[in-house]
């Protein structure tokens, strides 16, 4: 019992742990300007973030200046909110907060969008290599069971005969996905030349 509540007690100072984000010696010498510029290129959720600030550095008896955060925040957001940064972010995988003023948003959702459905079919590969690398291991333990005798043969026939079919099936599907990931990658390389070029355009 003392083992469970002391595993307990582990797991709650990790998440609080987890939920400090800054420091007692950060919060007393804190440019809240430069710290609301950071979390704004990082895309962050403003309030969600501030508070967090707000609450570590409160534990801290240091009040956060909401404000001079916030000017910073607005200055650092459009170097997250551009097209480039929202395909890495989708590709990525990561959540998108709608941060991104109206002006920038349709061009981060460009890319964040475009991102994400490579995400998305990496992701499905992934999974389907991942059951066949399971069927083929069934196999393998089913072949060592008729062996030793331990299993009816025709049944374990049956159950081998089944996952090489599946086995089959997603390597067909995972062909498939490839081809559409093919045709995703040369989108992003036209969207990251056309990107490029327009960046370099403006300045």
């Amino acid at each position: 019992m003392r083992g469970i509540w002391l595993v307990a007690v582990l797991i709650l100072a990790a998440f609080a742990a987890s939920c400090q984000t800054m420091s007692k010696e950060e919060c007393a010498v804190a440019d809240w300007r430069v710290i609301g510029e950071q979390d704004g290129a990082a895309g962050y959720a403003p309030q969600q973030r501030f508070a967090q600030h707000a609450k570590s550095c409160q534990k801290a008896g240091v009040a956060a200046d909401q404000s001079t955060w916030y000017q910073g925040y607005q200055q650092g957001l459009p170097r997250y909110c551009t097209p480039l940064n929202g395909l890495e972010q989708g590709q990525a995988g990561r959540s998108y907060a709608n941060v991104c003023p109206p002006e920038l948003d349709a061009g981060f959702r460009s890319g964040y969008d475009l991102g994400r459905r490579y995400n998305e079919k990496k992701s499905e590969i992934s999974g389907l290599e991942s059951r066949i690398r399971s069927a083929e291991d069934s196999n393998r333990s089913t072949e060592g069971l008729i062996r030793e005798g331990k299993i009816e043969a025709r049944e374990a026939e049956r159950l081998m005969r089944d996952n090489r079919r599946d086995i089959r099936d997603w390597n067909r599907d995972i062909g498939r996905l490839e081809g559409e990931l093919g045709r995703i990658e040369y989108e992003m390389d036209t969207f990251r030349y056309t990107a490029a070029s327009a960046s370099a355009a403006v300045n």
